[in-house]
């Protein structure tokens, strides 16, 4: 028993850390954008996805996808976008 709380504090110390203290980690600008734009990314294809299923749904399986499928992702719109 003792030795498990013993090794508590020694491996924050050897991360650099102090006991009690977290780590925060830094996100850089350039991580922002791409995270920035692959939401973007997404929610485009989910519109044109939505786009094709109403104008021509013969077309959602030639891209390889089930009605269910696109439903989904449909779904993930928000309320007020679908």
């Amino acid at each position: 028993m003792t030795s498990i709380l013993a090794s508590a504090p020694h491996k924050a110390v050897r991360r650099g850390l102090c006991v009690g203290q977290t780590s925060r980690r830094r996100y850089s600008l350039a991580t922002l954008r791409n995270t920035i734009a692959a939401w973007r990314q997404q929610t485009r294809f989910r519109w044109d996805l939505k786009r094709i299923s109403e104008v021509n749904p013969h077309l959602i399986d030639d891209i390889g996808l089930t009605p269910r499928q696109v439903d989904e992702e449909i779904a993930k719109l928000p309320f007020w976008q679908r």
